[in-house]
């Protein structure tokens, strides 16, 4: 039986610094860090571009929105996420849903969860639903421990229309 279901899996890494805007799943969250990258660093909609792209059997964010393309320097994940989404629209491939965590010791983001899936369904024009974002610490272990870096992974469900 041949089914057009597929799984992808993202995984996204950033360390925190001093004067950058923290934002993840396109909510900027007050705090003392921000993540540093080429674009606005938002962790969390990296791993979740990278599942999506994997489940569909497309290039990762790096191929498509290089680190050193001029044109991707502080733009916004969001209007990442919505190329990709418009990819994915190309292919004929729909989400089914999305499920993310994100790994950091602080701040807590469960207050900006909600709107964290918001951003991410209404930039994949999906119903907020079919997106999970769920946080944890790694208990003061590690780079996300120790509060110098955040970390992503998201799983995504995607159906190839024929």
């Amino acid at each position: 039986m041949t089914t057009n279901m597929r799984i992808g899996h993202g995984y996204d890494v950033h360390r925190l610094e001093q004067g950058r805007p923290l934002i993840l799943g396109g909510v900027t969250i007050p705090y003392e860090k921000g993540l540093f990258g080429h674009s606005d660093a938002d962790v969390l909609t990296h791993a979740v571009m990278d599942a999506l792209l994997g489940a569909a059997g497309l290039e990762d964010i790096g191929s498509l929105f290089p680190d050193n393309d001029p044109d991707f320097l502080n733009i916004s994940s969001m209007i990442l996420l919505q190329r990709v989404a418009e990819k994915l629209y190309q292919e004929r491939v729909q989400v089914i849903n999305i499920d993310a965590t994100l790994i950091a010791q602080a701040p807590k983001v469960a207050p900006y969860r909600l709107d964290m899936r918001k951003n991410l369904a209404a930039a994949l024009g999906i119903p907020v639903d079919q997106v999970g974002v769920k946080a944890t610490t790694e208990e003061h272990l590690g780079f996300t421990g120790d509060g110098s870096g955040m970390a992503a992974h998201a799983v995504a469900l995607v159906e190839r229309m024929s």
